[in-house]
């Protein structure tokens, strides 16, 4: 184990930058492991998580992609929340993630529908308990939607829903560091760099920490982070906006739903979540602003709503929140693996609204990376920095 050399200047083994569910969960994977004995260092900015996009996304867990890797990183996500209480309790005290499985329902129309039908196929094929169904098939399980403009659609029967993010994120960290993490509260301002090798991170505080690994796990800054190391990373804090809102009906059953048009709503608890992602020709501006003004998306979202599902016509906006998606401008899909010139420069990047439902696979893939020198359960080599050097995008066509 790395020790402390002097006051303000350390080492370690490996240092993680960012301590959010996927910086967590990757401490979490690294100490578990036997074969690491050295010392890992966590560095988090926000300590309190409160401008922290875990706390501030949906949770969602599904496994309805179209690419390989991420329809088994999300079978992996599903198997590892069912069982976090046993994973991740310390002395005893088991987390409750609260895993709701009430499924992801992709709605269709005849331009989508033949590609749902496939996709269904292919992610049934890989594991995935998904059926694509019929207008009739659906309004018997979820009467009240409006089919008028449908052709079906994908539901995941089990193993797709939402967790408590915040909670998994926790869970992650304090497990991390029962088996040995050191988790630091201040800011990455500077990353020394010696040719094609990191040397040390700065922070505001002073500090110096110097490592033989470094690991960018932090989440909308990563491209700001890797710039000070000067290494171009094409990840942008993007803002996103979730409404809440009450309906007098009970509709706690249904799943997540995402119409056609991109909007998506949910139950939580007695209310229900909303929002929508902007269109390809709409501004998405780079922010750091985490402030919602509701008036325009309740004048946007409520007509949509109520369109898709008539009940929805007596709804109650009540709150709102927003947070920042960690988008690859490249592609959507993470970036996971060694920089291909910095060569203990590690990215875990780009998750683009999937960093909850990634995290436990992410997490364990990087352990598998550095201890064993490949990945060994998922091969993520297709997700690594070089399809980003050679501006060759993964096609995904399940990006909501």
């Amino acid at each position: 184990m790395s020790a402390v050399s002097s006051p303000g200047s350390e080492t370690a083994d490996i240092v993680i930058i960012g301590g959010g569910v996927i910086g967590s969960a990757i401490a979490y994977f690294i100490t578990a492991n036997p074969a690491f004995q050295g010392r890992l260092v966590v560095i988090e900015r926000d300590p309190a998580y409160s401008s922290n996009s875990t706390p501030r996304s949906a949770g969602g867990i599904r496994q309805q992609f179209s690419t390989e890797e991420n329809i088994k990183i999300g079978l992996f996500g599903r198997d590892f929340v069912r069982n976090a209480q046993e994973h991740l309790q310390v002395e005893g005290d088991a987390p409750h993630v609260n895993f709701r499985e009430n499924g992801y329902l992709y709605l269709a129309n005849d331009r989508s529908r033949d590609t749902l039908i496939e996709l269904a196929e292919m992610q049934r094929g890989l594991g995935a308990d998904v059926q694509f169904m019929e207008n009739t098939e659906l309004a018997k399980r979820y009467p009240d939607l409006n089919y008028d403009d449908l052709a079906g659609g994908t539901l995941g029967l089990s193993g797709e829903g939402w967790v408590d993010p915040y909670a998994l994120m926790i869970a992650f960290r304090k497990k991390a560091i029962s088996q040995g993490a050191v988790y630091i509260a201040e800011s990455v301002t500077g990353i020394a760099r010696s040719g094609n090798r990191l040397d040390a991170v700065t922070t505001d505080q002073g500090r110096r920490v110097s490592a033989g690994t470094f690991i960018n796990a932090a989440g909308p800054q990563a491209g700001m982070v890797a710039a000070l190391c000067d290494v171009d990373l094409p990840v942008r804090p993007r803002k996103r906006e979730i409404l809440v809102f009450e309906c007098r009906r009970d509709f706690s059953h249904y799943p997540l739903t995402i119409s056609p048009s991109g909007l998506f709503f949910r139950p939580e608890g007695a209310h229900f979540i909303t929002g929508i992602s902007p269109k390809d020709d709409e501004p998405d501006p780079d922010t750091e602003d985490i402030e919602i003004n509701q008036a325009p998306y309740e004048e946007r979202i409520w007509p949509m709503l109520a369109e898709r599902m008539p009940p929805f016509e007596e709804i109650k906006f009540t709150t709102g929140w927003a947070g920042l998606y960690e988008v690859n401008t490249l592609d959507h899909n993470g970036i996971v693996g060694f920089h291909d010139e910095v060569e203990n420069f590690v990215f875990a990047n780009g998750f683009s609204g999937h960093g909850i439902q990634q995290s436990p696979a992410v997490g364990r893939a990087i352990s598998e990376l550095l201890l064993t020198g490949a990945f060994q359960t998922i091969d993520l080599t297709r997700l690594g920095y070089a399809r980003i050097r050679n501006g060759d995008p993964i096609k995904e066509r399940n990006v909501t």
